[in-house]
């Protein structure tokens, strides 16, 4: 018998999409509000790229697939004041390396070389740093932090788990607004646009600088690390749409993206296995949370002012923190911890210890080898029975 869907069902559903919809903000607004805060950048260019990636996202996909700024691209240039002329030379040439990889087949090639516990060790580095970097965060205010972070932890136990988000942030924001400790983030609302065309100089140093950095993180978290999450996430779709989230498609979407957008005054933008992880815990499972993101991206775009300013400064960092944990948690977990065979095991953390210890592209390059020998092993193993 077919159980009648409740009120309480249908609010549910749709306020988990909201939740969802906002549930990366640990990773997006500490990165997006340092371009804006520290480096002036232009927060209508910033924001308008990002609404209108979302927006295609939610047509292409039709799933949540999650917006983010590339973590080292943006990193490094707040870290080291880069201009605005390096940033967008950077999102461009990463639009085009990542359509090269899509259109020549070069990036179903090595996702057909990762195994899946390859994948899972590099998703388990990205979110012990992102982990690492939350909690850092909340040790701006711990008793914030923590008390924010256990909430959003156990928030799926709760009978209404969709207002865990909102609720935190709103708290959060009250707090700030009302204790004498100064915000986070100084937020000018008399940042403009920035259009402008990147010189020869910053071409050639965003290239050593910040492509180069970037790209393989870029390659393994947001396209072959999201596209085998997706996949997991939503199997209906594989049997109806085969090809929905092949990590073809998912380059070739980030790739347009910073094509098209990174002229304008976007930051370089990318998928994330890790957003993707933390947007489905909080209910999102739509097309429904990306549209809502990116709406509200574009608002912000257009409305930009002293209130809008005032507002996102009021998010206190230790929060930030405590969403950025949560992402990572989500990103570092997976089943084959449990059921996973010894040598799959081995695979992962020894690719994950060396993401750590070195970079991904060394612990990539180590996870592959490992699967490699593997594989010869079994071979000479059948050939001497």
């Amino acid at each position: 018998m077919r159980c009648k869907t409740t009120p309480f069902d249908t609010l549910n559903k749709y306020s988990g999409e909201f939740s969802g919809a906002f549930a990366d903000l640990g990773t997006f607004l500490p990165l997006v509000l340092g371009l804006i805060a520290l480096n002036h950048f232009s927060p209508q260019g910033i924001f308008t790229g990002f609404g209108l990636f979302a927006l295609f996202t939610a047509s292409y996909y039709r799933r949540p697939i999650p917006v983010q700024p590339m973590k080292v691209i943006a990193a490094l240039v707040i870290a080291q004041g880069l201009t605005p002329g390096m940033l967008q030379a950077s999102g461009i040439m990463m639009g085009v390396v990542l359509l090269l990889l899509a259109y020549s087949g070069a990036i179903s090639w090595m996702a057909k070389q990762l195994s899946p516990a390859v994948s899972i060790g590099i998703q388990l580095a990205i979110g012990i740093q992102l982990i690492w970097m939350g909690g850092q965060m909340i040790s701006d205010s711990w008793l914030i932090g923590l008390l924010a972070f256990l909430a959003l932890l156990l928030s799926r136990y709760l009978p209404l788990p969709f207002l865990a988000m909102p609720l935190v942030l709103a708290l959060g924001m009250i707090w700030q607004f009302t204790s004498d400790i100064a915000p986070s983030f100084a937020i000018s609302a008399q940042n403009h646009w920035q259009l402008g065309w990147p010189t020869f100089n910053e071409w050639s140093s965003a290239a050593v600088l910040l492509v180069l950095p970037q790209l393989a993180l870029t390659l393994t978290n947001a396209v072959i690390a999201t596209s085998a999450m997706a996949k997991d996430k939503f199997p209906e779709d594989n049997s109806q749409f085969k090809d929905r989230f092949s990590p073809k498609r998912l380059a070739t979407s980030s790739g347009w993206a910073n094509l098209l957008l990174a002229p304008i005054g976007a930051t370089a933008m990318c998928h994330g296995a890790g957003g993707l992880a933390v947007q489905h815990h909080f209910g999102a499972r739509t097309w429904l949370a990306p549209v809502i993101f990116g709406a509200s991206c574009l608002l912000i775009a257009a409305f930009w002012g002293e209130a809008i300013a005032r507002l996102l400064s009021l998010i206190p960092l230790a929060v930030l923190g405590s969403l950025l944990a949560i992402a990572g948690t989500q990103l570092a977990w997976s089943k084959r911890f449990i059921d996973g065979k010894p040598f799959c095991i081995v695979v992962i953390l020894s690719t994950a210890a060396i993401c750590l210890l070195a970079n991904t592209a060394a612990g990539l390059a180590a996870g592959v080898i490992l699967e490699m020998g593997r594989r010869q092993w079994r071979i000479i193993a059948d050939l001497t029975r």
